[in-house]
């Protein structure tokens, strides 16, 4: 059992830029784009974009630069593209129920035609209605109408007259009152002087005569009033004789206008006969007579506002369905809203401020929402909630603060909505959601999974390529060569450290793109070349790496101690990878073992001080058990033992260094000093079997780079999973290093195969022998021969010998 040793070839994959088929992006502009390694997404999407049934909503789930909104937004626009035009919506004013708008869905192109239809109609009316109520038959028919009123008055006053005059009594009519006047026998005045010379009985026979009189005067404003009456009720049936068919007319030519399906709307006949009768109930308000010229036209103008439709959601101008994408979704942004204006320090609305939502404007269509938008607003969340459970939507009014002083609140008709709603959130958000809100995602029938990576090949280097040339054409950057292609499609399996896959986060190959396009710029290029690459990661690691830079600093200067040369027993170098967000990058750690006999086990310091996560103390169990097998055969073992990271002052979690860790303690135990040149990374099973790390490009390279400024002498190097040889993505100095002889990278598959490579000594466990007896020339045999010496020592403490008394001889009796 031994390790191997990689060569050249197997350190890192470089893709050949005449594989391409291009010599600069420039020619792949014609070519389409696609969803590069992301198949199964794409199949999902159509899938779900193209189901018309209720509750198949999308839910997009994928890391944030994957193309997923950018994707899904081109589908979702080409599904619509090929889909009929979705109705405008409008409000209508409800005469009975002024407070309750009604809605109306339209033809798409409709609503704009018979709103335009209406605003002409009201601006016509006035002159039309002064018109018909000018004209020469108004004019002879109201006329008549007067002569009759005048005559019927005239006659009542004549009969008022005689009755007074019988009873001796002038009248006279002054400022719309009757004025009486008594005489004498002689039909002259009588005075007040006359009247009390009277007799009595005279007194009161005049009494009862002005007392009759002043009833019949009372029931001549009666009758009076009730001919006036007639008088005005015939000239409104007049007016309104004369001006019904000019409205007729014009109704109908609106009618006209419109398709031939809404002359069958019911909603849309009543309107209109509602619209003609409150004209003619309103006939006066267009008279100029003693009115005011403003205070006229503010009442055309309320009146008016009836006849008009509020056009919520207008499609005239929209092909193919609707789509949106909400970035900013609120209750009002995306439920719709209802405006108030101060009149008069009080707040007014009324059903021409109604205003749609997007999920109103996206009926019959798609609309994009964020999933991380929708959670800051627990109210927007159970609203959407709500609709998705019923369908209907219902335009509510601001909060209760806002509208109480209002004169009247409005309660637009709740509409039926169908879209199609595309949800975008993270992998955990979308389990989350499936644990506690079960019955929202009830809704969400249509999973669109976007990997992270996908399997290389040449067909997704050209996808990748064509992805390239479209970026440099839409932010007018100058076009890549097929090497500068090759170097970005390479940093692309770097970034998911795989020489099979590359990474499906294309927001960083963007980023990418753009800053090695600026060096490109800087130095007046035509293309873009792998040298302006270079710059670029070049650039952003000075940017971003003094943390490092730190670390290594302190390393070089002694205050951590970290040794590449020599020999040390009980110590180690493992390998781990310190992750900052905006920069990675790996760094050796020491580690250090004590061994004891005792009964403890193995110790883990971090644990016992609380800085330990749980994987890593369930690679410290591991470890222990795998050794505890290792000497099953003298079991059980009487071992105590102390492991630490030193100079470690975060939290420590991880298993890959348990394969280190496993080093230190067989090097205490057994007393086979440890090459600090060879860093180790690396987990372990129960059998001892070496399961692959992550960040196995930042460990090697955070130790080369250490190791390089110290001096690289031929014998460091560093231990690595077998598995992860295919992970191998290293930077070029590293294997310009290797290529010189002056660094190596070897692979286990077992641990014990690092053994041999660490101590120089054979193992002790060879292939076709099973462990049960390690030879004394060897690491294991050692450690054997260290724990029987540790069982022998905890059984004297337990059971200690009683010391050797000699009996008395029979002379000594």
């Amino acid at each position: 059992m031994s390790t191997n040793v990689l060569d050249l070839s197997q350190l890192r994959i470089t893709i050949n830029p005449d594989s391409l088929g291009f010599s600069d992006t420039s020619e792949l502009l014609q070519r389409p784009l696609s969803w590069i390694g992301q198949e199964r997404a794409e199949v999902a999407a159509r899938f779900g974009l193209g189901m018309m049934q209720p509750d198949y909503h999308l839910f997009v789930l994928g890391e944030a630069g994957s193309g997923r909104t950018t994707l899904l937004h081109q589908a979702m626009t080409n599904t619509a593209a090929a889909r009929p035009p979705s109705p405008d919506l409008c409000y209508l004013y409800d005469f009975i129920s002024p407070e309750k708008p009604l809605a109306l869905y339209l033809p798409a192109g409709q609503g704009r035609m018979l709103r335009q239809s209406l605003l002409q109609f009201a601006k016509s009316l006035p002159t039309e209605i002064n018109q018909c109520l000018n004209g020469q038959d108004f004019k002879l028919n109201s006329n008549h109408i007067e002569k009759n009123f005048k005559i019927a008055a005239d006659q009542a006053y004549i009969e008022l007259d005689k009755f007074a005059e019988s009873l001796h009594f002038t009248i006279h009519r002054e400022n719309e009152q009757i004025v009486f006047t008594l005489l004498n026998e002689k039909n002259e005045i009588l005075t007040a002087e006359n009247l009390l010379k009277l007799p009595k009985i005279r007194k009161v026979e005049i009494e009862q005569a002005e007392q009759a009189l002043r009833e019949a005067i009372e029931q001549y404003f009666g009758e009076f009033k009730r001919i006036e009456k007639e008088r005005d009720h015939a000239l409104t049936l007049l007016q309104r004789r004369l001006v019904q068919p000019m409205l007729n007319l014009a109704l109908e030519n609106i009618w006209k206008g419109l398709q031939q399906e809404l002359k069958h709307n019911d909603r849309l006949k009543t309107f209109f006969s509602q619209i003609e009768l409150d004209i003619l109930d309103n006939l006066i308000a267009f008279q100029t007579n003693n009115i005011e010229e403003e205070k006229q036209q503010t009442e055309l103008n309320r009146i008016f506002s009836r006849y008009q439709i509020n056009l919520v959601v207008d499609n005239a101008d929209v092909q193919g369905a609707p789509v949106f994408i909400e970035d900013n979704p609120s209750i009002s942004s995306l439920f719709g809203s209802i405006d108030y204006q101060f009149e008069n320090s009080k707040l007014k609305t009324d059903f021409l401020r109604i205003r749609a939502g997007s999920l109103l404007k996206a009926h019959g269509g798609f609309l994009m929402l964020h999933l991380d938008d929708l959670l800051t607003d627990d109210s927007l969340w159970i609203k959407l909630r709500r609709f998705l459970r019923s369908k209907r939507l219902q335009i509510e009014e601001p909060g209760s603060l806002l509208t109480s002083s209002a004169p009247m609140s409005l309660e637009p008709e709740a509409v039926e909505v169908n879209v199609k709603i595309i949800l975008i959130g993270s992998q955990s958000a979308y389990y989350d959601l499936q644990e506690i809100d079960p019955e929202f995602m009830r809704h969400f029938r249509i999973k669109v999974d976007f990997a992270a990576s996908f399997i290389a090949s040449a067909k997704t280097y050209q996808a990748s390529a064509v992805l390239v040339a479209n970026a440099c054409a839409a932010a007018q950057l100058p076009h890549f060569t097929a090497a500068a292609v090759a170097r970005l499609l390479e940093e692309s399996h770097r970034e998911v450290e795989d020489q099979k896959r590359q990474s499906a986060i294309f927001a960083n190959t963007e980023m990418l793109l753009l800053e090695s396009a600026a060096f490109c710029n800087s130095r007046d290029g035509h293309r873009v070349e792998v040298a302006d690459i270079s710059a670029a990661l070049q650039a952003r690691l000075i940017r971003h790496n003094y943390p490092d830079l730190r670390l290594q600093e302190t390393i070089l200067e002694g205050e951590i101690a970290i040794a590449v040369h020599g020999i040390e027993v009980g110590q180690l170098n493992a390998l781990t990878q310190i992750d900052l967000g905006d920069h990675s990058f790996g760094t050796p750690v020491r580690i250090t073992a004590r061994a004891f006999a005792g009964e403890d086990g193995v110790i883990n310091i971090a644990r016992e001080v609380d800085m330990s996560g749980p994987i890593h103390d369930k690679g410290m169990l591991i470890l222990q058990n795998y050794l505890i097998g290792l000497f099953a055969h003298i079991a059980p073992l009487a071992l105590s033992a102390s492991i630490v990271f030193e100079q470690e002052y975060t939290n420590i979690e991880g298993d890959s260094a348990s394969c280190a860790e496993f080093y230190a303690l067989l090097s205490s135990l057994s007393g086979v000093p440890l090459k600090q040149s060879i860093a180790v990374t690396g987990a372990l099973n129960q059998y001892g079997e070496i399961l692959p790390v992550g960040g196995i490009n930042d460990k090697i390279e955070g130790y080369f780079r250490l190791c390089e400024k110290v001096g690289l002498t031929g014998e460091q190097g560093v231990l690595i999973p077998y598995q992860n040889r295919s992970h191998l993505m290293l930077n070029h100095s590293v294997i310009e290093a290797v290529r010189q002889g002056l660094f190596a990278i070897y692979t286990m598959q077992h641990v014990i195969e690092g053994l041999a490579l660490l101590t120089g000594l054979p193992t002790g466990i060879s292939t076709d022998s099973p462990p049960n007896d390690y030879s004394s020339d060897t690491v294991l045999g050692y450690a054997q021969k260290t724990l029987l010496t540790f069982r022998r020592a905890c059984q004297l403490l337990q059971h200690p010998r009683n010391e050797h008394r000699r009996l008395p001889t029979r002379s000594g009796k």
